[in-house]
């Protein structure tokens, strides 16, 4: 039987060590879906609930495996149902190759159904490679170069194909005029350094600063080692912006933690006294976390040029591969003898887990949401990986949540969408099958896109060594975050129409898909409810009843946030005395620790 166009597409994909493929059928990619089941489903179509999510699962897979993830969707609407995901790949450097249909080469131009302009609808999320393969030729240099720009320039690219070309004969490229080839797949990882006498002017700085901050991020995650040794001889702390909050362990007495709007006070006062920052790996965008302009000399290094110097006015730009700009910079660093900067750091940190606890015990209606997170430290398994959401439950995943040994952990850190975490955790079991998952989930999260997927889960269960993926819900009946954005930001009391939701059972909901459901009410039920799901045979959901009103007030509060925060409550906000209560209880554990 000859070779069809949907045959070399997936033979290409196993060339390439392509295990999985995210993504949801439709008759535009119903040649791919019939080349699947002639190649006894290798690489394996993993089928979500919707395309989006299938977007999300192979961000997901990508963020924890180092590989390219890579979704597939149906022409017209199952090719805009993955934009979402894809731009959560694009703003967090993620690559991830969309391969989407698009209908037959005969009807185009004729207001067909289903017709979309893809080049047009993909050409700013996919900017860096999106190909519409037309002839049989064309196509291995097309999936080839999608996926090596995926992988060299951490961005999603997409390649279309028309339905009826991939039923059409496969027929390679010919060595003659107008038809190109294709290397077969490899991908060459080089290691970029910086010429030495600007790695010299980098140690100049950092010899010279008395106070030496270092702020990491997703980049900087090869270089740990480095990255301690260097803090280690500048004697400086280490804050993380939340893509990297799993790059250094929070057991380490100098690092702070997170930084920015979800961030911790000892990460806000060491930039606001530090006299030199590194940046590492990190585009923070939260310019006003970082030291007055003018404060402090710094130095910063990112692996591309376009983001160098965007966020801080650094002195020395170092465009290099973390791990080996920092090897290259450590033998010319001075091991600073004043000890004073480092031991006040230290001493802020271990303030500060100790406010956190506090905070967790704070009394609430049913259960404080911080003690969740809080519970959850004291048991989490060294290897686990953790998927956030978008909401305030991302607050306590950033600032409660201590991570140690080989855990590893991601968001959607830049887009800020909400609904990746269930997905997000998919795609990590299909990476790590072997390690145990825990989805972190507010419930507007749950029911805008978590609900469904649980019955993803439990399809797929079955598939994975170690069968723990744990989705906590944060239950509140509330969108968390933006009510209190509202009072905070805009001085508006809650709008119940727009911000309460439907009260639903997830634990129950849970048990109808063939999971274990677990609902908790009481705060002296958390930690057995979550050594009960960490020790599950199957999949669980944890479905916590939490307090909407305790307050996710960043320790750095301004007097304007707290002036609007104020002003909403008067203006008729429902619970405003329970909530004013609440937020000063919370607030009164840093502002007197260890009370």
């Amino acid at each position: 039987m000859a070779k069809t166009i949907g045959d070399y597409v997936l033979q290409r994909l196993r060339e390439w060590d392509v295990d999985h493929v995210f993504g949801y059928p439709g008759d535009g990619i119903n040649g791919i879906l019939a080349a699947f089941g002639r190649a006894d489903n290798e690489p394996r179509f993993v089928q979500s609930r919707h395309e989006e999510m299938s977007a999300f699962q192979a961000v997901g897979y990508a963020k924890f495996s180092g590989k390219v993830g890579v979704c597939m969707a149906t022409s017209g609407p199952g090719a805009i149902h993955l934009l979402n995901g894809l731009y959560d790949a694009k703003l967090d450097h993620v690559p991830v190759v969309a391969i989407v249909g698009q209908t037959a080469r005969s009807a185009m131009g004729g207001h067909y159904q289903q017709e979309v302009d893809l080049q047009s609808l993909f050409k700013d999320v996919a900017s860096d490679y999106i190909v519409e393969v037309n002839v049989s030729t064309q196509l291995p240099n097309a999936l080839d170069r999608a996926i090596r720009t995926a992988e060299a320039r951490r961005s999603p690219t997409a390649v279309i194909i028309p339905s009826d070309l991939q039923e059409q004969e496969y027929e390679p490229p010919e060595h003659e005029f107008k038809q190109v080839p294709s290397s077969p797949p490899s991908v060459s990882h080089s290691v970029v350094i910086p010429p030495d006498d600007e790695i010299a002017a980098a140690a100049e700085v950092l010899n010279a600063g008395e106070k030496v901050a270092i702020l990491i991020g997703q980049g900087a995650r090869n270089a740990a080692e480095e990255v301690r040794q260097v803090a280690e001889a500048t004697g400086a702390g280490v804050a993380k912006a939340l893509l990297g909050k799993d790059v250094l362990p929070d057991d380490l007495s100098y690092v702070t933690g997170a930084i920015g709007l979800l961030g911790t006070r000892p990460s806000y006062e060491m930039m606001r006294d530090c006299d030199t920052l590194l940046i590492v790996g990190s585009n923070l965008p939260y310019a006003q976390f970082l030291p007055e302009f003018g404060q402090a000399r710094a130095v910063q290094i990112d692996l591309d040029g376009t983001l160098i110097g965007m966020r801080y006015p650094t002195e020395v730009n170092l465009v290099g591969e973390a791990k080996a700009t920092l090897r290259a910079m450590l033998s010319q660093l001075e091991p600073k003898a004043d000890r004073s900067w480092r031991e006040t750091i230290e001493s802020n940190v271990a303030s500060w887990w100790e406010t956190m606890e506090q905070q967790a015990m704070v009394e609430a209606h049913l259960v404080n949401p911080i003690r969740v997170v809080h519970e959850l430290s004291a048991r989490i398994p060294d290897d686990a990986i953790v998927t956030a959401d978008s909401g305030s439950s991302t607050n306590w995943y950033a600032r409660n949540l201590k991570f140690r040994g080989r855990m590893r952990g991601s968001l959607s850190g830049t887009l800020a969408t909400m609904g990746p975490g269930v997905p997000y955790a998919i795609g990590a079991k299909f990476a790590h099958p072997e390690r145990p998952v825990i989805a972190l989930e507010g419930d507007g999260s749950m029911q805008m896109n978590g609900m469904a997927e649980l019955l993803t889960i439990a399809r797929y269960q079955d598939l994975w060594e170690d069968r723990r993926l744990v989705v906590c819900v944060f239950h509140n009946n509330d969108l968390n975050q933006v009510t209190w954005e509202l009072r905070a930001m805009g001085g508006a009391p809650k709008f119940e129409e727009s911000q309460t939701i439907p009260d639903f059972s997830y634990a129950e909901m849970a048990r109808m898909a063939g999971l274990e459901g677990i609902r908790v009410e009481s705060p002296d039920e958390l930690g057995a409810a979550w050594d009960r799901a960490l020790a599950a045979d199957r999949p669980v959901v944890l479905d916590v009843v939490c307090d909407p009103e305790i307050p996710p007030i960043p320790p750095h509060a301004t007097f304007d946030q707290i002036k609007s925060t104020t002003e909403a409550l008067l203006k008729g906000d429902p619970n405003a005395w329970r909530i004013m209560v609440q937020g000063a209880k919370t607030k009164l554990q840093e502002a007197m620790p260890g009370r």
